[in-house]
């Protein structure tokens, strides 16, 4: 594992043609935009009719989402998704041959009709392009699969809009035969790409298209919405996609403004704000240890609001210059705190969104996943038109200034994140496990992803080294598992919250508190019956010579007890390696515990071996399972 890089996705062909495909959309549907702006300059409309395409355009692109979302979710479930991207990317040859004859006859009603189209094909290639990754990648692969995807979408945007710009500073009087020829010869490339995507199956095929826009859209949404964690980040995204817009809205005129440059200064920002998100996306899987770390989301979106916090300090006011360049604007006073913040804004977002869309995709069932996404599309839909309205109101109406509308953001942004984070306080749990963890150890991970179920009741069984088992497991294991912990670990100050708020299970011995005892014996059974994860440490103590004690026999009640009700619940052996010697185990005395670690970041490792049925499963069958993970290594 130390040798994976997600950089190796690019290589297969199982993951680069469909990579390839989506950033030449992204690219292409750019280009197209700012090409139809510089065709505006070319034909010299006036002013108003300029404005009039600024306000119409991005309306005229995001009203498709409104309506054929829903019908796009059930198609990506009931076909083939290579089929589906080739189908797209050939309505996109079609799409931009129209356009081609708009930039020819310089026709603004052709262009504006294509643009709507364009927005069709965004809106029916969206939901297989999400959909696709569960079904290409391994459950280890998706924050990274996703974060390139995040970082191909970003540069693909950055550089369509700058090719698109320069089309017709740089054809002159044959600007239109120009952008004519790039949309079209983008949209073939993009076709001949997606037949190389080899053939992944339907999610539900036998899935019947409802046709009615608002009924099925309505059931749509309600997917989104069964599962509480799923319908948070569906909700996160979505805000993701209204911080992105108000702030992407204001760059031109906060360039000129408050930065006083010129348009190539806004592209500068633009660059800055795109280079950070991408470097963000690409950081998740190298910080999440190849697992799904939504603990990274409470990072991202308080990161988010201090670098919003700073670019209004920054520059709160207007520039005292004008008609700056690029080069000029960075040699000016307090330009790097500004540069050093669009930069910081783009890298939290990052941090903030891929493990948003990993989180949906492992955590939803894949027949069900393309209709979600979907209905996630819908969501963000309304989130941009309501921040354009929002951003447009508040300047109009209010008089803010552009800094002021950052200042707001960035308060409303971390009122937002701490309203989700407390619904669900699994994210910022798993942020608290994921910082101390990850500061006090460098984890190596092997068979996490790939042996623990995403969905449904699993008993995964442990050796028990620290106080700090439960945490490192915590931060490990792809979805939230129930920890059944001895009572007194349980109740240590400040962890007990962490505990607490994850639901673990605390447990004493039958001489110790039988009641307690039996209320956990009585918890996990009723957590397995919900089809939960519960994680219990067998040997019933921490090991005092950093051996692997005998499994106790609770471990068969539990299962007898499911065994009862008709449920026959997988056993996951895992191991914790290296964490003897650790402040929080038992290898020195008390005394000698109470004192700083000896080994700050020292590389640990959790490992977990393929499940084994309740039905066949012992305690001596999984301590011999667990011993043989773990190796010497203690």
């Amino acid at each position: 594992m130390s040798g994976h890089s997600q950089f190796n996705l690019l290589t297969q062909r199982r993951f680069l043609p469909y990579f390839t495909v989506q950033a030449l959309g992204a690219f292409n549907d750019n280009v197209y935009r700012q090409a139809i702006i510089g065709l505006l300059a070319y034909m010299a409309v006036s002013s108003r009719d300029m404005g009039l395409y600024a306000n119409l355009a991005p309306a005229i692109f995001i009203l498709p989402f409104f309506l054929f979302s829903a019908s796009a979710g059930q198609i990506a479930a009931r076909m083939e998704k290579q089929k589906l991207i080739v189908i797209t990317t050939s309505m996109e040859i079609a799409i931009m041959s129209l356009a081609a004859v708009g930039f020819l006859l310089q026709n603004m009603v052709v262009l504006l009709v294509a643009l709507f189209c364009t927005g069709l094909q965004s809106t029916l290639f969206g939901p297989v392009k999400y959909s696709i990754l569960p079904s290409v990648l391994k459950p280890e692969e998706l924050t990274g699969g996703n974060g390139l995807v995040e970082m191909g979408t970003s540069l693909a945007i950055l550089l369509g809009m700058i090719c698109g710009g320069l089309i017709f500073q740089v054809a002159g009087s044959h600007g239109p035969q120009v952008a004519a020829v790039c949309v079209i010869a983008m949209a073939v490339a993009g076709n001949t790409v997606a037949r190389q995507i080899p053939k992944v199956d339907a999610g539900d095929p036998s899935l019947n298209v409802d046709w009615n826009i608002v009924r099925a859209s309505r059931r749509i949404w309600a997917l989104t919405r069964q599962r509480l964690a799923v319908r948070n980040a569906v909700l996160g995204v979505s805000w993701f996609w209204f911080v992105g817009t108000v702030l992407t809205a204001q760059l031109p005129v906060y360039a000129q403004t408050n930065l006083g440059g010129t348009q190539n200064l806004y592209i500068f920002a633009l660059a800055l704000f795109s280079v950070g998100a991408g470097v963000g996306s690409m950081s998740c899987e190298k910080l999440s240890g190849r697992t799904v770390e939504i603990g990274l989301v409470p990072l991202g979106a308080f990161g988010i609001s201090a670098f919003l916090l700073d670019l209004y300090f920054a520059r709160p006011g207007q520039a005292l210059a004008a008609g700056l360049s690029v080069l000029q604007f960075a040699d000016a006073p307090g330009s790097w705190r500004i540069m050093f913040d669009l930069v910081g804004v783009g890298l939290f977002t990052g941090f903030f969104v891929v493990p948003l869309f990993a989180l949906i995709q492992s955590r939803t069932p894949k027949h069900e996943l393309a209709q979600v996404i979907a209905g996630m599309n819908i969501q963000n839909a309304m989130f941009i038109v309501l921040a354009a309205l929002i951003g447009i109101a508040v300047q109009r109406y209010l008089g803010w200034s552009i800094p002021q509308l950052f200042l707001a953001l960035a308060i409303a942004n971390t009122l937002v994140a701490l309203w989700i984070f407390s619904i669900v306080p699994e994210f910022f749990m798993r942020f608290m496990s994921w910082v101390m963890v990850r500061t006090l150890y460098r984890l190596k991970l092997h068979g996490i992803e790939k042996h623990i179920p995403d969905d449904g009741a699993a008993l995964l069984v442990c050796n028990h080294v620290s106080y700090m088992d439960a945490l490192i497991l915590s931060a490990c294991a792809p979805r939230p598992a129930r920890f059944v912990m001895y009572y007194k670990i349980f109740n240590v100050p400040v962890m007990r919250w962490i505990f607490k708020t994850a639901k673990a299970i605390p447990i004493a011995g039958a001489r110790e508190d039988p009641q307690v005892m039996q209320q956990a014996f009585d918890a996990v059974d009723a957590a397995l019956a919900e089809g939960e994860l519960v994680c219990i440490f067998p040997e019933g103590a921490l090991t005092r010579d950093g051996q692997i004690a005998p499994f106790k026999s609770g471990v068969e009640k539990i299962l007898a007890r499911a065994a009862l009700r008709g449920q026959d619940v997988a056993v996951v052996p895992m191991a914790l390696k290296n964490m003897w010697g650790s402040m929080w185990s038992k290898q020195d005395s008390r005394l000698r515990r109470m004192r700083v670690p000896r080994r700050l970041r020292a590389p640990i490792e959790v490992l977990a071996g393929e499940p084994v049925a309740g039905s066949a499963a012992s305690a001596e069958l999984l301590e011999a399972k667990v011993r043989a993970l773990r190796g010497d290594a203690a």
